[in-house]
């Protein structure tokens, strides 16, 4: 026992979570085909059952099946991989992995540290280039353990794990409540889902665990295009979404703050004053957070400006009163980045919208366009390790996306000569950046846009990636989960210069 918790804190976090994901999604997969689905045919391919517990568990939203296909208990499946799969629970089981590494090295260790220390303060001499003698600074010793990452004291751990349940838990629960209400308030809504046989409290949980994990899944095949006129549902849904990822840093911090002021504890106002030194990557510091806020603020705002210029009197929008097309390109804007969620078919989109949403779903969830002085390199990160090697002269994430779509283009490249207006370099690139960045925006699939016409060939509410090959799809999958684990890649590349 000892030795297998020595290999998996030793193993390389990247293996771990891309295990994590794997197991999840078959898991996922054989729940999943066990259930009977609403498809009275029964004609859901394997490929694609798999290919939606992959989507779900990466928070991707790529679909190659209408989600109407899948009855109610597979539909809660569903919930549950993107529930676990989200980016705020992925986080507490790294709280938790760490402590249990902390206290794992603790026991190991014991016989390494045979003197207790019982003094309040530590006293350190610190010797400078221009002294002899040193100068003496006093510092607590709970923060001489605060500030090195590796002797973190265990229980400061366990309080941020316990700050991040609570996070999830009223993130969830609440949405789930608002929509829920919602639904029972507003007649028109009830209608929709009425007709189409799905249950208020399905819906209302399914939609708030999606748009917080940032998954962009609906129980519903037209997304939220059926509730674009719905603008107080959609008010409703953007801090859902915003609180679930690019937000996430801030929200949590205030969550700490908050229990700071609750509890009186003095361990929360150390994590407060300390955050990189517990090294959990959603704990920022107050400047950090603000710029952040600044960045995704900005982003947002800019969207909603080029939306409502280029589709004000779009097809897509024309029924709508100015105060709903107001609401909805705020809606638009706000999934972009990551949740992927949509109230209007992207294929109807301008060109010059598509080309800046691929931009915004290329960028992490913690872009930030300020100065950042936090994240000065230390002495011992700027030596060239091995990790660092490696880190180097491994491909930038662009050189792998460029790979991914040349693959797909391969596999495709039949459809490419046959029907060039739905299998267009642009159309697969935008897929891929999607299925990467975790959004699930999609362009579709349109059988009016064939050059040949087929009587057989269907109009259906899926992405694209449902009209390519298995090998297509199979590629696919694994960009979704490289996307899901792009931040391990960030600093990727760094060697190959341009002169």
């Amino acid at each position: 026992m000892k030795y297998s918790c020595q290999f998996i804190f030793q193993t390389n976090p990247f293996f771990l979570q891309a295990t994590y994901f794997t197991l999840i999604s078959f898991a996922g997969y054989e729940a999943l085909k066990v259930l009977k689905s609403q498809d009275k045919s029964n004609t859901l391919q394997d490929l694609d059952v798999l290919f939606t517990a992959v989507s779900a568990s990466t928070v991707s939203s790529m679909a190659t099946v209408e989600m109407e296909d899948f009855s109610s208990t597979q539909l809660w499946i569903l919930a549950i991989l993107m529930l676990v799969g989200s980016e705020v629970f992925t986080s507490i089981l790294s709280l938790h992995l760490m402590k249990a590494k902390f206290n794992t090295e603790k026991s190991l260790n014991i016989r390494d540290h045979s003197s207790q220390l019982d003094i309040e303060s530590i006293t350190i001499t610190n010797f400078g280039p221009n002294t002899s003698h040193g100068t003496k600074d006093t510092m607590s010793f709970s923060e001489l353990r605060l500030a090195n990452k590796e002797h973190v004291d265990p229980k400061t751990i366990e309080l941020l794990g316990t700050a991040a349940i609570v996070y999830l838990l009223i993130a969830n629960l609440g949405s789930s409540l608002l929509i829920y209400l919602y639904l029972k308030l507003v007649p028109d809504a009830q209608e929709v889902l009425k007709r189409k046989g799905i249950g208020f409290f399905l819906f209302s949980v399914f939609t708030a665990i999606s748009s917080v994990a940032n998954c962009g899944f609906t129980p519903v095949n037209e997304n939220m295009i059926i509730f674009q006129k719905n603008s107080v549902l959609l008010l409703l849904i953007i801090p859902q979404i915003l609180v679930g990822n690019t937000l996430f840093a801030p929200c949590f911090r205030f969550t700490v703050w908050s229990l700071q002021k609750i509890t009186g504890k003095e361990e929360w106002q150390f994590i407060l004053q300390h955050p990189k030194a517990i090294g959990y990557k959603h704990l920022m510091s107050t400047r950090k957070c603000a710029y952040l806020i600044l960045t995704v603020v900005s982003f947002i705002i800019l969207q909603t400006i080029l939306f409502c210029s280029l589709e004000w009197s779009s097809e897509a929008l024309q029924e709508m009163s100015s105060y709903q097309k107001i609401v909805g390109a705020l809606f638009q804007s706000a999934n972009a980045r990551h949740a992927g969620e949509s109230i209007v078919d992207m294929s109807s989109v301008s060109s010059a919208i598509i080309v800046l949403y691929t931009v915004m779903m290329y960028l992490p969830g913690y872009t930030s366009f300020l100065p950042n002085y936090d994240d000065q390199y230390s002495k011992a990160e700027k030596r060239y390790n091995r990790k660092r090697l490696l880190e180097d002269w491994i491909f930038s994430q662009l050189s792998y996306l460029a790979i991914f779509v040349m693959l797909i283009c391969i596999t495709e490249r039949e459809a490419l000569t046959t029907d060039p207006l739905n299998f267009s370099v642009f159309s697969i690139l935008f897929e891929v950046v999607s299925a990467y960045g975790n959004v699930g925006f999609s362009v579709g699939y349109s059988c009016k846009r064939m050059l040949k016409q087929d009587v057989h060939c269907k109009d259906a509410s899926y992405g694209f990636v449902g009209k390519w090959s298995d090998k297509g799809k199979l590629i696919l999958i694994i960009v979704m989960v490289f996307g899901r684990l792009k931040e391990y890649n960030f600093k990727g590349g760094r060697a190959w210069k341009l002169r």
